[in-house]
C-alpha cells in the first residue's frame, strides 16, 4: 500500500512566504534543510515537557542541525525574524536571546563609537 511521504516541517517550521531566497541557488533555502526530513517533535517542544526531557530533545535536534547545509541561514533567519520558539539552526530560543542581546550591545558599542571618533579626530 503506498502511504503519502512524511514532510515534518514543510508547513510548521519555515512559512515559505517569509523565507528568504539563497543566493547561490536561487530558491529558498529551507529547501536543502535537513529537518525537513526529521521529525518535527525534536525542534519545538510538546506542552508541559519535563526539563530533562526537553534537554534531550534539544541536544538531538542540535546534532541535526549541526549536519545541516543550510544551518547559517536558518539561524540567520529565526534571528531576524525573530523565531520564538523552537531549535533554529542550532540554537534554541533561549540562545537566540543571547546572541540578539549581544548583537544590540555590539551595535550601541559601534555607535558610541563612531559618535566619539569624529571628536577624537577633531581635538
Amino acid at each position: 500500500m503506498l502511504q503519502p511521504p512524511h514532510q515534518p516541517l514543510q508547513v510548521a517550521a519555515v512559512p515559505s512566504q517569509r523565507a528568504p531566497a539563497r543566493e547561490d541557488e536561487g530558491g529558498p533555502w529551507h529547501a536543502e534543510a535537513v529537518c525537513r526530513r526529521d521529525e518535527a517533535g525534536l525542534f519545538f517542544a510538546p506542552s508541559k515537557e519535563p526539563t530533562a526531557a526537553r534537554l534531550a530533545r534539544e541536544e538531538a535536534a542540535k546534532r541535526v542541525c549541526a549536519r545541516c547545509p543550510v544551518m547559517v541561514e536558518c539561524r540567520e533567519h529565526a534571528l531576524l525574524q525573530p523565531e520564538p520558539y523552537g531549535v533554529w539552526g542550532g540554537l534554541t530560543a533561549a540562545e537566540r536571546r543571547v546572541v540578539l542581546a549581544r548583537r544590540r550591545r555590539r551595535e550601541v558599542e559601534l555607535r558610541k563609537a563612531a559618535a566619539t571618533e569624529p571628536i577624537a579626530q577633531a581635538g
